[in-house]
């Protein structure tokens, strides 16, 4: 299952707990055959046989409690995913025994992604084992059945993120923003237990901590994912600095001096409970009103599209470029709408729960642009899933985790002005320089605004598994890394018994957050390969791929990949590039980045 980092999407278990199969564990004790390179490889048939039966029993459980959260669903996920990770902890102590063998290459990289499949890896004493699945699932079914009540009035997550959406009432969007970040504080605790287990489990499988464990699944070194990051976090800063500069300026001239003229936004007013996106304040900033609409909302809504609906155009997307059309089972078991009659997790995930070509979305689909970009995205997922489920267990993933959010978004990134025009969604596509100021911004609004909260969720949380950041410490080392990469702030003051990382989901699941920042980059890099193989020539941000089977068998080569081959492999088949980078966001964005320098200048931008 995976989760979508907007909307909130894309949500699930982390991309290696690929513990879906099942099996027993190595039995403790018993006499082992020797080390060779054929004990390897029927190691590793062993593992996947484990693994198939596992994943399936896992996945069942999760999806039957992501859309049915009761204390029996609950209880039968955490029963399932310690199954998983006992039986990980002791196969990835087994496979320790083959390190050093002159090994074929591809029993030598299952045993390489083996060591890392743990998403969460378990202690061997079982009742810590138990206690680390009971925590796991206790925070994500605290996250999704959380409400913010006020008066005997309750709102949950979706009413309260409409508010922040639509209200620019001051009031009302820190009462909505204050109301869910007291959900935060009842998994404090459990949080800090949950690191103290989750890092136990990380040592006694050779990790110095869990954030070592996550950092080690790249191809590369953990330090050199951090150079990395680092390295590609620097290029697109600068792009990301104007758009805050411009951003703050005009939220001054709508709240005045509620909003410091030179320092960091207050979280509440960027249309988004995290901040994450600002595309919902749009209109607040939009630079030249009166051009041409980017507002596919309206005509949804004029259109009387529904859930199905929607999701069957984002369907269309992936068969105009000669992919195959998804398989009726998703149709008749996915979850399009919030249901009346029970709690189910809002947040939007793509699965496939047998690991078998059975695909499925999970979302609470409103009627809104936003889900409908959503559904693009997720279903990006779905058909990575498709192309290479065939392949054994340890490769059905991607490339690297980015690679699987990129994905959706790099097919999203075709989405333009064109495409809405040409499916009926828009009556005029902005033209000349002010349209396309304004195309470009409401775009920067949603993927170069994300940039800095993507890098800054993990480095906060390799921080608290390292130990470098102490729970006492949690919220405090929260916002100072808030302000110091996306220039925002709380909007009141914190209390000790806050916990507002503990607000955003991927916190309370478990899910690492490095991929959707690696994903930013990736999914330039794939349009502009997919440009370039559907013969476009003019400026990347006029592309679409839409119809092209051309792109379409580019995209197609990448996915039937999976993680067979290390991502600068796949990358290089995808792209013939085999560096992450962020050439092509910056190309993408060239021409608002121009105008947002002239905009600016004279004015004080930084915090």
């Amino acid at each position: 299952m995976f989760s979508t980092s907007r909307t909130l999407s894309s949500a699930f278990l982390v991309i290696f707990m690929l513990a879906a199969c099942g099996g027993s564990a190595p039995t403790p004790g018993k006499a082992e055959t020797p080390a060779t390179p054929e004990a390897a490889r029927a190691f590793v048939a062993s593992v996947e046989t484990a693994l198939r039966r596992l994943w399936v029993a896992q996945s069942e459980a999760e999806w039957k409690k992501n859309t049915n959260i009761t204390d029996a669903t609950e209880a039968a996920a955490a029963k399932a995913n310690e199954a998983v990770m006992e039986y990980l902890a002791h196969a990835i102590k087994t496979a320790r025994r083959f390190a050093g063998l002159a090994l074929d290459a591809d029993t030598a990289r299952q045993l390489t992604l083996l060591r890392i499949a743990g998403g969460l890896p378990a202690p061997d004493d079982p009742k810590k084992r138990e206690e680390l699945a009971a925590i796991a699932a206790r925070m994500e079914a605290i996250y999704g059945k959380g409400k913010a009540c006020d008066a005997g009035a309750c709102r949950d997550l979706g009413q309260l993120e409409d508010v922040l959406a639509s209200s620019r009432n001051y009031e009302e969007e820190l009462s909505a923003w204050s109301g869910w970040h007291r959900v935060g504080r009842e998994l404090r605790s459990l949080y800090a237990r949950y690191v103290e287990l989750a890092n136990e489990g990380a040592q006694e499988i050779g990790f110095a901590d869990l954030g070592e464990m996550w950092r080690s699944g790249y191809d590369m070194s953990p330090v050199e994912l951090e150079a990395e990051v680092e390295r590609l976090w620097q290029e697109v800063r600068p792009l990301y600095e104007q758009l805050h500069c411009y951003v703050r300026a005009r939220l001054v001239e709508k709240y005045g001096n509620r909003i410091p003229a030179t320092g960091a936004i207050p979280a509440h007013l960027l249309g988004n409970m995290w901040a994450q996106e600002w595309d919902s304040i749009y209109p607040l900033v939009e630079p030249y009103p009166g051009e041409a609409s980017l507002d596919v909302t309206k005509a949804l809504t004029a259109q009387k599209y529904d859930a199905l609906r929607m999701v069957r155009l984002g369907e269309a997307f992936f068969t105009s470029l000669g992919l195959d059309p998804l398989p009726e089972t998703f149709w008749q078991r996915s979850l399009f709408v919030k249901p009346d009659d029970r709690e189910v997790v809002c947040h939007a995930s793509a699965w496939d729960v047998t690991y078998a070509d059975d695909l499925r979305i999970k979302m609470c689909t409103k009627i809104t642009q936003d889900d409908l970009v959503t559904i693009h995205h997720e279903l990006g997922h779905n058909y990575y899933f498709h192309y290479y489920y065939t392949l054994p267990m340890l490769y059905q993933a991607g490339a690297q985790d980015g690679f699987h959010e990129a994905i959706g978004d790099a097919v999203v990134l075709s989405a333009t002005p064109g495409y809405w025009k040409r499916v009926g969604l828009l009556d005029a596509v902005p033209s000349g320089e002010r349209g396309l100021v304004n195309q470009q911004l409401k775009d920067a609004l949603h993927r170069v605004a994300f940039l800095p909260f993507a890098v800054m969720m993990d480095k906060w949380r390799w921080g608290v598994f390292a130990g470098k950041i102490a729970p006492e410490e949690y919220n405090t080392a929260w916002w100072e890394l808030r302000r110091r990469y996306q220039g925002v702030d709380a909007p009141v003051p914190r209390a000790a018994e806050d916990f507002d990382p503990g607000a955003k989901y991927h916190i309370a699941a478990n899910v690492s957050y490095l991929r959707y920042f690696l994903a930013a980059v990736l999914q330039f890099q794939l349009h502009r390969a997919m440009c370039r193989a559907a013969g476009h020539t003019g400026p990347l941000s006029e592309c679409s791929v839409y119809g092209s089977k051309e792109a379409g068998a580019k995209l197609k080569s990448l996915l039937a990949l999976g993680a067979s081959r290390p991502w600068p492999e796949a990358l290089e088949v995808a792209t013939g590039e085999r560096q992450m980078d962020a050439s092509a966001l910056r190309e993408y964005f060239a021409p608002l980045a121009a105008w947002l320098e002239k905009e600016n200048r004279g004015k004080q931008c930084g915090w």
